[in-house]
């Protein structure tokens, strides 16, 4: 039987979940309207599905795995857990009321109605933090609910904050939660394993880069200490008398900083490539 793993069918979370599957050497739908597609080689069917419903299919056992956001997975209360973080679709849930209103921290929500398309979410927030207030729950177009007075303020993902300042809100108080896209399972098991593995592989290879670069053997030892690499650097000695070639991987938000040492200190031919995929 082939592993049934749900993917978003649309939303921000849609193209990335597709290319990490792509990446981790799976087959994916040619055509957006196709709602199932099998991989036969790696046995699995895919199942594309809405980002909020995912969790529910997989909670229930009717699906194996599925990516979704972790702000979804816990306003869904599904019998579902977190495998993996996929570090992408980073978002910011917070409150936002309309700019004046004197609606600025917690305290002010007391007695007020707040939309969300995550009743249970801030339901839970409210509650830890004593505030009494009246959760409407609706489905998309949170920034409206202020204007066509259905609500006083809103708790909706922000991500720029274009879209709130828009229709004239303003985000207050700090998040209620910081989520990411999750690879989520009923529960662990063994068979999931390889699909993990491979997803780490991309997960953990997008944080990295290989930087090769050509060094004196006087500035080996302190180009090495920069460049250390995973486990250590390559070293290959060049035709060129006392001089080296060396690979390793980097962090890939430092690699300019990296360059820019390497080169002060003599390195020259100093080159990045991108990883795609690994396994350490």
């Amino acid at each position: 039987m082939p592993l049934k793993v749900a993917l978003p069918n649309k939303g921000s979370l849609a193209e990335p979940a597709i290319s990490i599957f792509r990446s981790a050497g799976y087959r994916q739908r040619s055509d957006a309207k196709d709602l199932i597609f099998l991989d036969p080689e790696n046995e699995i069917e895919f199942y594309y599905l809405r980002p909020r419903d995912i969790a529910t299919y997989v909670g229930s056992g009717e699906l194996d795995l599925g990516i979704t956001g972790r702000d979804l997975l816990l306003d869904s209360g599904a019998s579902a857990q977190e495998i993996l973080d996929l570090e992408f679709g980073r978002s910011t849930m917070r409150f936002a009321a309309p700019d004046g209103s004197g609606i600025q921290s917690l305290v002010d929500i007391k007695g007020k109605r707040i939309a969300t398309s995550y009743p249970r979410l801030v339901d839970e927030y409210i509650k830890e933090a004593g505030i009494n207030a009246t959760i409407v729950e609706l489905d998309g177009a949170i920034e409206s609910a202020v204007r066509l007075g259905v609500a006083d303020l809103i708790a909706d993902v922000v991500a720029t904050g274009s879209t709130l300042r828009q229709a004239g809100l303003v985000a207050f108080g700090e998040p209620l939660s910081i989520s990411t896209a999750i690879l989520i399972a009923r529960s662990k098991d063994p068979s999931f394993d390889l699909v993990v593995r491979r997803l780490q592989g991309v997960v953990f290879a997008r944080q990295y880069v290989l930087i090769d670069y050509d060094i004196s053997q006087e500035n080996l030892t302190a180009a090495c200490e920069v460049t250390p690499g995973f486990e250590s650097p390559t070293i290959s000695p060049l035709q060129k008398e006392a001089w080296f070639a060396v690979r390793a991987m980097v962090p890939r938000r430092e690699m300019h900083q990296i360059m820019d040492r390497l080169y002060g200190m003599g390195a020259r031919g100093i080159l990045i490539t991108e990883i795609h995929s690994c396994r350490l």
